[in-house]
């Protein structure tokens, strides 16, 4: 397969397999990091390449971005996010992830798109990633801080694990002569505000049960990679 090193080489292939991970795999050859040659794939000079095609591909309404895979980023295309979805819900169902993160679904569904930044503060978790701080009246039992930054980003990892929450954009710092620079902030919504069209997600997978959709997916990719194993196919959906 010809490597990736255009825009639209990256959303044709990713409308052609309906799943993309960013990252290397168990399955060999099936992820953007593979197949971009190793000096674009964060960019020429930081500029051009995969990791700044993000929102621009996003902004095509052909396909969602998010922590899909192993808590890794990758695009799943709107033909297969409803059985994507209709899978993961049931895999992942909300009352049994953390109560922090359904507060955070709660703010984040309340304002309908959030930057990452304004996202954790208003759910109550501070910028720092620090687990502990300092306590005054106590200088050798420190505070454990439950809602630091690094509890929000895992948390807000697993809800995009179970499709509860995909990357709308990415924001990006300017400087004093008017040019973007820096990685860009993620710019947090839900499936539901983002794709519409798609919800219920029951009046677009064909009547197919979570488990159904999880083999629908299973055999799809199966077709594309025949030499990656069942296990390597479960462990990434």
């Amino acid at each position: 397969m010809d490597q990736i090193t255009t825009q639209f080489q990256l959303e044709r292939l990713i409308k052609e397999w309906g799943f993309m991970p960013f990252f290397k795999n168990g399955i060999e050859g099936f992820s953007i990091q593979e197949l971009t040659p190793p000096e674009l794939l964060f960019g020429d000079d930081f500029e051009n390449g995969p990791w700044q095609w993000k929102g621009p591909i996003i902004a095509n309404w052909e396909s969602a971005y998010g922590k899909f895979f192993g808590k890794k980023a990758g695009y799943v295309s709107l033909e297969w996010l409803p059985d994507f979805i209709n899978w993961r819900r049931s895999l992942l169902p909300l009352h049994k992830q953390h109560d922090d993160a359904q507060h955070i679904l709660e703010v984040l569904v309340a304002n309908e798109s959030m930057l990452s930044k304004r996202l954790k503060v208003e759910s109550g978790f501070t910028l720092s990633r620090r687990k502990k701080s300092f306590n005054p009246d106590d200088p050798t039992q420190p505070i454990v801080n439950r809602r630091n930054g690094t509890t929000f980003d895992a948390l807000i990892a697993q809800l995009q694990m179970g499709t509860y929450v995909c990357i709308a954009d990415f924001e990006y710092q300017v400087s004093r002569t008017g040019e973007t620079y820096g990685w860009g902030v993620a710019r947090y919504c839900t499936p539901e505000a983002m794709y519409p069209d798609l919800f219920p997600v029951e009046d677009h997978v064909d009547g197919r049960t979570p488990q159904q959709s999880r083999q629908f997916i299973i055999n799809h990719i199966a077709e594309l990679f025949p030499q990656a194993t069942l296990k390597q196919i479960e462990k990434l959906i």
